[in-house]
């Protein structure tokens, strides 16, 4: 196929600017627009995916990221969301361990960086798709359309829509899926960068080593694969120079029989072949790493997934895709989540909702007929290849092929939008080309909405620099989902505003009153309040919903344990034991009821299993040492406090613990010494300071001991008993200086 110059292109007022040039330019503007979310802290999925995640320190075997989800779960559990990315979780790993630890600016600097990197390789996708594929002597991309693929990169660069997979560091996946998409397709290209004037050959390698970088992007995130379509595509249209609509003619109509010998000289089969062939080794591998099974969502998570008939879930997925559509025109109203109410259910045919999307298939039929239909074949090579790159990586997202775990999700359209963003700048050129005596006009226009998406980048990064700027901006967005006041009141409760975070907690169950973690998050704080009768009734519904809840179960247990309904906490306690197996702090809880009751080996076997469950249990120890000390088990009690100190070295309330068994065994010199750790690690403690004081008065340091009794009242003029032994030793002091000679 001839190349020429792209004939809108020079309509367009840019400068023409050298390859590095227009990559630097476009780059310095992604900087620009999310250079601000740098110094951010981790926030929303943050917390389980690099704060909560064991894949990430340098401790977990690197093995298991090839074994476990994006979250640090193993595949093979029934609670796996399945996401495979073993190569972000590794990115993750890496920054770990280069900042010495979870440092979040490390984390955001990467994102950033990745996001300009991704722009600036945008322009030799763009060059490809608008302006076709050609190669100068030395193996460089020629680009034809140098200013439309210069304006749809910088588009790209600072298109708002980004800012969730740029801001947030969970959205490193989309990143470098992205990365490796834009590899695989260049790749693909190399495939055609032929070192003689012949047409019929192509490069099995390159196309061979493509395949390999779809591997990679899927590594990365599941959406990669939609690669392979983007290359078929492009492959058909522009390699073979295939126009469609004169095939479909020819085929439906019958006229002139179809020509496939050219199709077959120029390998098109072999190549389609091999990208099948590819893909579907892909899709195995993958359906075996996932358990052959596809991970389980919820109602809350999709609801449309769940309606009633075929015709309106037909109908809510086109909403949700029309509200896609909305987001990648006007990214104005974005947020964290589009769950639970956020976005309610198309329930009928009369619902004024169905104009947009009778909208959305009017713009996509007109679109795809210009496609098709269109004369001029720069304009069917750009308006199909932009569809295409809009369409395809969105395919995964859009509950055709499978359901998936949300409503909306601003990340899943980092991939598309470079598709709207072609189209777009091909729309901006036609209109330079067809109306220059408006060329002024059109060029502030463009200059607004340029500004326009670098201001709102930069006010949507800054609103995810932290969870309670991010979680509040929702509140206007979104103020119907139940999510978004249950995050808002988890992140006040989380800095001490118990009070606030109840009306946000009350408000979130309102929404959704089968809400069972804000219930349970509500009934905590009651229980705090010690209004324990409705923190019981909100727990027991917690459970009553969702009976495998081993949390609320544990807490429901406490309450009960609190309103001396003890038969009715033990099981509580067992019940969460039962569905979570491993749980430490329901042990320990269990421990406590049991010695509230005086039932001391019970106590004592369920605190010990606490601390099998979780050896740096202090809480569990601590009641351990201190149960045998309060029933003369002073000896057993010595041993426990011994084994606990070997696992917890430096924790001052079992050397206090311990100090005072010691002290009751008469092995004065070592209780003070444990005495005199603890205070060096906290020193204004004053029970210590006091029973130490006591040690001294049974050892007979008399002067030492009224030293200790005097810094304990100066802490804590009201600690019980310290102020009659205190009495009592200056009355035995006045004894002794009245008896010296």
């Amino acid at each position: 196929m001839a190349l020429t110059e792209v004939y809108w292109d020079h309509h367009i007022p840019l400068p023409k600017l050298a390859p590095i040039q227009a990559k630097v330019t476009v780059a310095l503007v992604a900087l620009l627009c999310f250079i601000n979310s740098y110094d951010g802290e981790f926030v929303f999925d943050d917390s389980e995916a690099i704060v909560n995640n064991k894949d990430l320190r340098p401790t977990t075997p690197l093995n298991n990221i090839w074994s476990n989800d994006f979250w640090g779960s193993n595949l093979s559990s029934n609670s796996s969301h399945k996401s495979y990315r073993p190569l972000t979780v590794l990115t993750f790993r890496l920054n770990y361990l280069v900042a010495g630890g979870l440092h979040p600016v490390g984390f955001h600097v990467l994102n950033i960086v990745l996001h300009a990197v991704i722009s600036a390789l945008m322009i030799d996708v763009f060059a490809i798709l608008i302006g076709g594929l050609a190669y100068d002597e030395k193996g460089r991309i020629l680009n034809h359309a140098p200013k439309t693929s210069l304006l749809a990169a910088v588009f790209f660069a600072a298109h708002p829509i980004h800012t969730e997979s740029v801001a947030g560091i969970v959205g490193r996946a989309d990143l470098l899926c992205a990365l490796f998409f834009q590899l695989s397709f260049l790749t693909y290209c190399k495939a055609f960068n032929k070192g003689s004037d012949r047409d019929d050959r192509f490069s099995v390698q390159w196309v061979v080593v493509s395949l390999l970088l779809c591997a990679a992007a899927m590594l990365c995130k599941e959406q990669g694969i939609t690669v392979l379509g983007v290359n078929a595509a492009f492959d058909v249209l522009l390699i073979c120079n295939v126009n469609v609509y004169e095939l479909s003619q020819r085929l439906l109509l019958r006229k002139n029989p179809l020509d496939v010998s050219e199709i077959f000289r120029m390998g098109l089969l072999t190549r389609l072949a091999l990208m099948g062939l590819g893909g579907l080794l892909m899709l195995y591998a993958r359906w075996r790493i996932m358990g052959t099974g596809p991970p389980a969502f919820t109602e809350v998570d999709n609801p449309a997934s769940f309606a009633e008939s075929v015709f309106l879930r037909i109908v809510n997925y086109n909403y949700y895709y029309s509200l896609n559509a909305w987001l990648l025109l006007c990214p104005w109203w974005l947020c964290f989540d589009w769950s639970m109410g956020c976005v309610p259910l198309i329930k009928s045919a009369t619902d004024w909702r169905m104009v947009w999307l009778l909208l959305l298939w009017c713009i996509l039929i007109g679109l795809i007929s210009q496609a098709l239909c269109s004369q001029d074949s720069q304009r069917r090579r750009t308006l199909t290849l932009g569809l295409v790159l809009l369409v395809v990586p969105f395919l995964p997202a859009c509950n055709v092929f499978f359901r998936v775990g949300f409503v909306i999700a601003e990340r899943v359209l980092y991939l598309s939008s470079a598709g709207f963003c072609l189209l777009l700048a091909y729309s901006l050129g036609h209109c330079f080309c067809r109306w220059p005596k408006h060329r002024r006009l059109l060029c502030v226009m463009v200059l607004a909405l340029l500004c326009v998406y670098v201001v709102r980048c930069a006010l949507r990064s800054h609103q995810w620099r932290s969870e309670q700027s991010l979680f509040s901006s929702a509140l206007s967005v979104c103020p119907l989902n139940a999510k978004v006041h249950y995050n808002v009141g988890k992140n006040l409760a989380d800095k001490g505003n118990t009070s606030a975070a109840v009306s946000f907690y009350r408000e979130a169950v309102r929404l959704h009153p089968t809400y069972v973690h804000a219930m349970n998050n509500l009934g905590n704080i009651l229980k705090e309040k010690n209004e324990l009768v409705e923190a019981e009734q909100l727990l027991s519904k917690a459970v009553s919903i969702q009976p495998d809840f081993a949390a609320a179960w544990m807490n429901l247990g406490i309450v009960q344990n609190s309103l001396q309904k003890f038969e009715k906490a033990e099981q509580s306690y067992w019940n969460a034991i039962r569905f979570r197996r491993k749980y430490p702090d329901c042990y320990y809880n269990l421990g406590r009821l049991y010695a509230d009751q005086n039932r001391h080996i019970d106590a004592l076997n369920a605190w010990r299993n606490a601390t099998v469950l979780k050896p740096d249990h202090s809480l569990a120890w601590n009641n351990m040492v201190i149960l045998l000390d309060n029933t003369g088990n002073l000896g057993q009690a010595e041993l426990i406090g011994r084994e606990a100190l070997r696992l917890l070295p430096n924790d001052h309330t079992i050397m206090f613990s311990l100090a005072n068994v010691l002290g009751k065994l008469q092995k004065y010199k070592e209780s003070e010494g444990f005495f005199l750790h603890a205070l060096r690690i906290n020193p204004n403690a004053a029970s210590c300071h006091g029973n130490l004081a006591v040690l001294y008065h049974r050892w007979g340091k008399l002067e030492l001991a009224k030293k200790h009794y005097e810094l304990s009242l100066k802490m804590d003029p009201e600690a019980p008993g310290t102020r009659d032994n205190y009495n009592m030793l200056r009355r035995k002091l006045d004894q002794l200086k009245r008896s010296a000679p």
